[in-house]
């Protein structure tokens, strides 16, 4: 049996998943409930761009758009960018088994700061997703979480770095020192 397999399943995993959702919006499953999303910003997908662009590609998928699915939730986020080690998930699946991943990227946009420093963190960490990077243009930080432990809603990681944009991100599960002097920041509210 897969990861995808031992994922939690109800009604509402089926409706979300033959949901129709207008090409402007973004939806994602969190424990149980629907969440839409705007379009993000522009600055927003440049943060993403620039994440992209220094991962090296000869041993790494970075993906966006892709969903994933987390063993024992009834949750399938899509992060803003998810990295796959060459070999690790078939590709046969829709969903991508949050422990194929290595590192799931987020960038805070202005209706999501509490999904992605809170609920996306138990839930990463419960997938023993072993890096979640939090890009964060209002407050030009970066929050590097590694060393997922726990299970549901009180999982967790047990290392937390913070950067200022500028400094490097050392990424270990991936063998790089993420440049972020280029990442643009926005204004309370925009």
């Amino acid at each position: 049996m897969t990861a995808v397999e031992d994922r939690t399943t109800t009604g509402i995993t089926e409706i979300f998943e033959t949901l129709d959702v207008p090409g402007d919006l973004k939806a994602e499953l969190l424990r149980g409930e629907i969440v839409m999303m705007a379009g993000p910003h522009w600055v927003h997908n440049m943060i993403v761009l620039q994440v992209q662009n220094q991962i090296p590609q000869n041993r790494w998928y970075p993906m966006q758009t892709q969903d994933i699915a987390i063993p024992g939730e009834v949750s399938e986020p899509q992060p803003d960018l998810v990295v796959i080690e060459h070999g690790a998930f078939d590709g046969r699946s829709r969903l991508v088994p949050a422990p194929a991943t290595t590192l799931l990227l987020e960038v805070v946009s202005k209706t999501s700061k509490h999904r992605d420093y809170v609920t996306k963190r138990s839930i990463y960490a419960a997938g023993q997703v072993p890096a979640y990077l939090i890009v964060d243009p209002y407050a030009a930080t970066c929050v590097l979480l590694t060393e997922p432990r726990g299970s549901g809603e009180a999982a967790d990681y047990r290392t937390e770095r913070t950067s200022e944009f500028g400094e490097p991100v050392p990424i270990g599960a991936l063998g790089i020192e993420l440049d972020t002097s280029e990442f643009g920041t926005l204004p309370a509210g925009a």
